[in-house]
């Protein structure tokens, strides 16, 4: 289901010590080191990649097909394939996604809203939910 999209690459940087107010609107791919107070909204059709790293604050919602989150963000998230959470991920918000990926450590203040994966999916479905361990 995931494994079958290449990544789209990351083609956009906000480096560590940026600090941008504002909504933001991307492709492709983007990484966040520093710090966005506001909206960040992928707009890409053929897959988007998201990734908040350990340094990276935001301040404002999320949608993106696969986020990747290892720093802090407060507002809410949507994962429109797959949310990662990194053992430093702190969210304060509520999240929705298909498949999630959850590190010991990681927080999520809010509630958890899985949905289903595009036009195949029936109401009887489970979203996937997989556990990371370290022995992985």
């Amino acid at each position: 289901m995931f494994g079958k999209k290449a990544q789209p690459p990351i083609k956009s940087l906000i480096a560590q010590g940026t600090h941008i107010d504002g909504n933001m609107k991307f492709n492709e791919g983007l990484r966040v080191d520093g710090e966005v107070f506001g909206d960040i909204h992928a707009t890409s059709e053929d897959g988007s990649l998201l990734v908040i790293s350990e340094a990276a604050v935001v301040q404002g919602g999320i949608v993106a097909d696969h986020v990747i989150i290892n720093g802090t963000v407060r507002g809410p998230v949507h994962a429109r394939e797959l949310l990662e959470l990194q053992p430093r991920a702190k969210i304060d918000g509520d999240v929705s996604y298909v498949a999630l990926e959850m590190h010991q450590g990681a927080t999520i203040c809010g509630s958890l809203k899985p949905l289903m994966a595009g036009e195949a999916s029936t109401e009887d479905e489970k979203p996937l939910l997989k556990l990371a361990t370290k022995n992985a």
